[in-house]
């Protein structure tokens, strides 16, 4: 129950920011898929910043943690049959 309250939180804070921007929901595809992608970055950047200030490895879990987070499962490479 928590999980759909905070949701709701942020969709509603989602839609405040969309209202003083002035874009109507649902919005244009573009404008969507870059808050989406604003979305994936910005969680990233809490574990960064921490990962920051503790001195710890960061190029490593930037390219294996954060960005499967962000890509998803990448595609695997099969070779082709001929």
């Amino acid at each position: 129950m928590k999980a759909y309250l905070f949701s709701l939180g942020a969709g509603l804070i989602v839609g405040i920011v969309y209202s003083l921007l002035g874009v109507r929901s649902p919005a244009p595809p573009i404008i969507a898929l870059v808050g989406l992608a604003g979305i994936l970055v910005g969680e990233q950047l809490i574990p960064i910043a921490k990962r920051l200030f503790d001195h710890k490895e960061l190029a490593a879990f930037m390219t294996h943690d954060c960005a499967r987070h962000v890509l998803g499962k990448l595609p695997a490479h099969r070779e082709r049959d001929a």
